[in-house]
């Protein structure tokens, strides 16, 4: 039981990372442009997907 709570907080813990990961890489590779287009700024979108996973 105790094992079984251990192991799926860890792969709970791993996808969550996997994401952002994820995440922080398409908004690195976001171009000025990109960002102008969108009228976005990078630090702001950094903020809300690390608020989005991991609240």
């Amino acid at each position: 039981m105790i094992f079984d709570n251990l192991v799926t907080r860890a792969r709970t813990s791993m996808a969550k990372r996997r994401h952002y990961n994820r995440l922080v890489a398409e908004i690195e590779n976001l171009s000025s442009r990109d960002l102008a287009d969108l009228r976005a700024d990078r630090s702001e979108m950094l903020y809300q997907v690390h608020k989005q996973i991991y609240g």
